[in-house]
């Protein structure tokens, strides 16, 4: 680019950051906040954690149904409306959470809050990112996706704060009005234009008509396809896998470290395991050129599956602490690393397909963890057996996805292998 556009900041990164604010939020609201709100309806209330974890379930559940058709909700009503919708949906189910007199009510608030983190958390921030990016997109979608691990690092202690000082239902209002005002205008801004209507090509150059066909020039598998390609099903599987795992453990590790640390000290813990996985994507990032991605999966699996082990069957600060962090390194990259592999692997016109439908598989079955997790603790008395498990569930899924190197040809390995850009996408 020459002249007077090219000392401009490419909108792309407006729009990356504009990710980010919502991440924060999402997440913060979305991930961490049922953990927080677990140990406080079952310590103030009384309410089992089995039962509280139930609504924690129908939260995600209700979420996995939306984004299975979040493409065509972004087609039809725009990227921009969504979330703001979602974001009007999220503070009323956080007031709904608040305000229960039962553990049924909670159903009805996750419903709102389901919706909510739906349009606003991994495959809606990449919808918002991935139009704008072919080349960078992998540093744009990590960049974005930091909001998620800032929001475990300010979140989770602040819930706990704010829920001590003014009251679950005050704390709740004034993150939702937060929210609102931070989201809304920036939404507008920033999710409503599209490179077309900027007159860009993706990562900031000119314009070409090229560019568009060369993207359009064969339509997207259908969802039987997808379903029989082995690539499509040990990227599912694995990951539903290993967000089984960690969605389970989340939701219980402030329940589960508060007896030792103290709710502060849980929420601290937590809000650091969050930081961790800041370096922890940054590594990433700088491996994903020259290693195999989904090698690097596989040892992502493995590193946290380690922290889970120590959280599972030792109960002194240190070791909780060291769990915590191996356990968070790994945290924002279960995020990142479906669709960076389906980049890799999969023709441009068939990676938004095969993300959505990774991510909603992921949800659908996820969502039950906090359910499963809260059974087992009620049954046993202790998380000893929930966490093992989940350590156990994160190994096998670096297994399945490591098995689906096998069913690549050798285009495919060596995309997988060493390659920031995928060859068959325009340059």
């Amino acid at each position: 680019m020459t002249g007077p556009t090219a000392n401009r900041v490419f909108f792309g990164w407006k729009v990356v950051a504009t990710a980010f604010a919502v991440a924060v939020f999402s997440w913060g609201i979305g991930f961490y906040g049922p953990s927080v709100f677990l140990h406080v309806l079952h310590s103030q209330r009384g309410w089992p954690v089995s039962a509280i974890s139930a609504a924690i379930t129908a939260h995600y559940l209700f979420s996995a149904a939306i984004v299975i058709r979040l493409p065509e909700l972004h087609r039809r009503f725009g990227v921009a409306s969504m979330t703001r919708a979602a974001t009007g949906a999220t503070a009323l189910g956080l007031l709904g959470w608040a305000l229960a007199g039962a553990p049924w009510q909670l159903f009805a608030a996750a419903i709102l809050t389901g919706a909510g983190f739906a349009a606003t958390s991994g495959a809606a921030i990449i919808a918002m990112v991935s139009p704008w990016f072919v080349q960078r997109r992998a540093a744009a979608l990590s960049h974005a996706l930091n909001g998620a691990s800032a929001a475990g690092i300010l979140f989770t202690p602040l819930w706990v704060l704010l829920i001590d000082k003014t009251g679950f239902v005050v704390a709740a209002a004034s993150v939702g009005v937060v929210m609102t005002a931070t989201i809304w205008p920036l939404t507008g801004r920033f999710l409503g234009p599209t490179p077309e209507t900027k007159g860009v090509a993706p990562d900031g150059e000119a314009s070409s008509q090229s560019v568009r066909t060369q993207l359009l020039l064969r339509e997207a598998k259908p969802l039987w396809a997808l379903f029989r390609d082995c690539r499509f099903a040990t990227i599912s599987a694995g990951f539903a896998l290993g967000f089984f795992a960690q969605i389970g453990l989340v939701t219980h590790l402030v329940e589960r470290l508060a007896p030792i640390l103290g709710a502060t000290g849980a929420a601290t813990a937590v809000s650091a395991a969050a930081l961790c996985a800041v370096p922890g994507r940054l590594l990433l990032g700088r491996l994903l050129g020259s290693a195999d991605r989904r090698l690097a999966a596989a040892g992502n699996f493995a590193m946290q599956a380690c922290g889970v082990a120590l959280l599972a069957l030792t109960s002194g600060m240190p070791t909780l602490l060291i769990g915590c962090a191996l356990f968070g390194l790994g945290i924002g990259n279960l995020v990142l690393l479906p669709p960076i592999i389906a980049q890799a692997e999969f023709e441009p016109a068939d990676v938004p397909r095969v993300v959505a439908l990774v991510t909603a598989i992921n949800q659908a079955v996820f969502a039950f963890a906090p359910f499963a997790f809260g059974v087992l603790h009620d049954l046993t008395g202790s998380y000893a057996v929930a966490f093992s498990a989940a350590a156990v569930f994160q190994l096998v899924a670096g297994a399945i996805v490591l098995a689906g190197r096998q069913m690549l040809n050798p285009f495919q390995t060596h995309i997988v292998r060493g390659s920031d850009t995928n060859p068959r996408e325009p340059r």
